[in-house]
């Protein structure tokens, strides 16, 4: 019988195993020192596109996957055995799964408000993590997740895979090559239809094989609502956080990572609005700009859900604008527009481009197994995903309470507004607790 047929048959044991069994990979023919045993918590849609990057990784094995829906653990345990040739054994509960003695290591891709209880968790059991982005749904959260790395000493690479690619390496060594002069000001933008969030729609019945006490975890309880369920759950505050923390912490990570800042932003000024659509359900804001002020560097952000267009004939993209001219660049590509000198009557710089790299969503995988066998320090540290992940939850949180310019005290890890603290921690629902490190 396939595994999607037994586990709709109800065989899947609540918070255990379907199949008590010893995962069958396919390199029995390396040495037991260079293969990793890799668990996925959050099977659906991220987490397993990850998961397969990282079986192109030789001597990467998939012992374990875990999921709320047996009817996705059924769905990915098949095409697992069939595609990839694994035998993971299956679990509803991640708990269960960090059991497993020989583990080595996790990757997190459930909804944002998971990430924290699970990584933390999962250093907790001896585990090295990769922790999609953002790294957590909230300040605090990420300030725990943090700690959580240095004091278990754990091997934890966030989901930024930016930078592991081609095209913004590329970018990196051109932006700090100083051809372009002082770049005091970044413009990054993101544009797109699914911004808007879901089609509006009734509560029902929770579908059969889901755990959705479990999906809610530490979250309020609430009815089931397919609206806040798969994927478009980042739409409402107590998962996600939009657009904001859904392409905001990958491109406002690339301004980052061109200074080597490792620290919120001194401030922010954001506004944000939703668009009088009565036919969609969404709490996060359909349009949003915001201002992020650290030392003589500012970097703008702004979105428009609903819409597929942007500057540089780019729906996303982000532009380091320098004395001598501007690089802008997305995923696939980069080009540098040259200011004009009217002196030479040319351009300062030259012009290059549009170039084509790799994108680097195969090869974030590689830097993560080539750090849990080195213990080196990976491409995107706690530190780095947490300095992100505040800086977009700082622009959220101006926003929602309604303050919009905010002071942020890295020493004290708050702001300088009272309304805005009441956002720094979410209040988890019992019996679930944030754990103290």
């Amino acid at each position: 019988m396939e595994r999607r047929n037994f586990l709709k048959s109800g065989a899947l044991i609540t918070g255990g195993l379907a199949f008590p069994v010893i995962a069958k990979g396919r390199n029995h023919g390396m040495a037991a020192s260079d293969q990793v045993n890799i668990g996925l918590i959050g099977c659906r849609n991220r987490g397993y596109h990850v998961l397969r990057n990282h079986l192109k990784v030789p001597g990467v094995n998939c012992i374990a996957i875990c999921d709320i829906d047996a009817n996705v653990l059924g769905e990915r345990a098949d095409t697992l055995q069939k595609e990839h040739g694994q035998d993971p054994a299956l679990f509803e509960d991640y708990r269960k799964m960090l059991e497993l003695s020989d583990l080595d290591a996790v990757i997190i891709g459930t909804p944002d408000h998971w990430h924290c209880l699970q990584m933390i968790h999962a250093c907790q059991a001896g585990k090295d993590v990769y922790v999609e982005k953002p790294m957590a749904n909230s300040i605090e959260e990420c300030n725990r997740m943090l700690a959580a790395a240095e004091r278990y000493d754990r091997v934890v690479e966030v989901g930024q895979q930016q930078r592991s690619s081609e095209v913004w390496q590329q970018v990196m060594d051109y932006v700090r090559s100083g051809v372009l002069g002082k770049i005091s000001k970044v413009d990054i933008w993101g544009n797109f239809n699914y911004g808007l969030g879901p089609n509006a729609t009734a509560d029902t019945p929770i579908p059969a094989g889901v755990n959705f006490d479990l999906f809610l975890g530490p979250a309020p309880e609430r009815p089931f609502n397919k609206a806040r369920y798969h994927g478009s759950w980042r739409f409402f505050w107590d998962y996600g956080g939009g657009l904001m923390t859904d392409w905001g912490v990958h491109l406002l990570d690339m301004a980052l990572w061109a200074k080597k800042i490792t620290t919120p932003p001194q401030s922010v000024v954001a506004v944000g609005h939703q668009l009088p659509l009565h036919d969609r359900m969404r709490e996060t804001p359909d349009v949003l700009s915001a201002t992020f002020e650290y030392d003589d560097y500012l970097i703008q952000w702004e979105h428009f859900a609903g819409k597929q267009t942007g500057p540089y004939d780019r729906n996303y993209g982000v532009a380091f604008m320098g004395e001598h001219g501007t690089i802008v660049a997305d995923r696939s590509k980069y080009e540098v527009f040259p200011e004009y000198d009217p002196k030479t009557k040319t351009g300062k710089v030259e012009k290059i481009g549009p170039i084509q790299g790799n994108n680097g969503h195969s090869k974030h995988p590689e830097d993560f197994v080539d750090c849990i066998k080195s213990r080196k320090s990976p491409a995107c540290t706690v530190a780095e995903g947490r300095a992100v992940a505040i800086a977009a939850h700082m622009a959220n949180i101006a926003v929602r309470s309604g303050v919009h310019h905010l002071t942020w005290d890295e020493t004290k890890h708050r702001f300088d507004q009272s309304r805005a603290n009441k956002l720094l921690e979410p209040k988890y629902r019992a019996p679930w607790k944030l754990p103290k490190i």
